[in-house]
């Protein structure tokens, strides 16, 4: 029930990017320009989806590791995948202290998972487990191209809302489209369609916690990893550079500090909001865990 609302929201969300990019049509040139903005959006959407795994373990500057170097991970993600009648995906490590976690890939068949050296050193094997148990579900839920489409048709629109303070709707004042209708556009637009992005993207992080719980039967493993992440990042964020911030929405948890980006342009919900609803499944809480403060150090899983 709960993914069923949610593909039911999705649907929605899509539905008023298209009614944007439709209204905007209809005050910039006619329309005359609306096809070349569309093709032009279907080919950056072509770009992401096709090039998404690239892109975000070029960010994060991750390597491929082999089961010698991470045998944990291997082992567990060779657990869940097999469990999924899925095949097993490339493994990557990052070099950063941050603690997070991300999957990409525009298939199974060609997905890439990744851990920072940070969450490595911060959660044990159980919530370890869980956290790789969320991100094999954003694959296997095809959520790359959810984001993929979303974010190509909210920077489509924002082309064209930018476009719009530069070309007239006609050739006479009396074709010509009001100026205040122009400029509300013109900062609307791009606003509401950044908005419903990332709506898009918290529907499928609520869905990717019931999923990947289901898969590893264990929600308050990913609930207590989700506590020590939130604590982690606020020890150790990263920089909220463009290239890490087009990737944000593939982590599991925000990887920069809250001062750092409106909570409103958020990609991921509340983690209080995601923790309860896993206390829910399991029908009962857990153990807060203490505000991580300390250094990163290897845990019990990596020996």
């Amino acid at each position: 029930m709960h993914r069923h609302f949610n593909g039911l929201k999705t649907a929605a969300l899509f539905g008023l990017i298209w009614a944007l990019l439709l209204g905007l049509g209809a005050v910039i040139g006619n329309g005359r320009y609306i096809g070349l903005f569309a093709v032009i959006g279907l080919a950056m959407n072509f770009y992401a989806y096709w090039n998404s795994g690239k892109l975000a373990i070029r960010a994060m500057q991750a390597y491929p590791v082999s089961e010698t170097q991470a045998p944990a991970m291997y082992r567990i993600v060779r657990e869940l995948s097999t469990k999924a009648g899925k095949p097993m995906p490339e493994l990557y490590i990052s070099p950063t202290q941050a603690p997070n976690a991300f999957a990409t890939g525009r298939n199974p068949n060609n997905a890439k998972v990744c851990c920072t050296e940070g969450i490595l050193g911060l959660l044990d094997e159980r919530e370890l487990r869980g956290v790789l148990g969320h991100e094999l579900m954003h694959v296997y839920n095809r959520d790359i191209l959810t984001s993929s489409v979303a974010g190509a048709l909210a920077g489509l629109i924002t082309s064209v809302a930018q476009m719009m303070m530069f070309f007239g709707g006609g050739s006479s004042s009396e074709n010509r489209p009001n100026p205040i209708v122009m400029l509300f556009m013109a900062f609307l637009a791009p606003l509401a369609a950044s908005v419903i992005q990332m709506a898009i993207s918290r529907t499928r992080e609520f869905d990717a916690d019931e999923d990947g719980s289901k898969l590893t039967g264990d929600p308050l493993a990913l609930a207590s990893a989700l506590a020590k992440l939130e604590a982690g990042v606020a020890s150790a964020p990263l920089a909220p550079t463009p290239q890490l911030q087009n990737a944000s929405h593939a982590f599991i948890a925000n990887p920069f500090r809250a001062q750092d980006i409106s909570r409103m342009f958020s990609t991921h919900p509340k983690t209080a909001d995601r923790i309860e609803r896993l206390e829910q499944m399991a029908g009962q809480r857990i153990r807060m865990p203490q505000r991580f403060d300390g250094p990163y150090r290897p845990g019990p899983h990596q020996g």
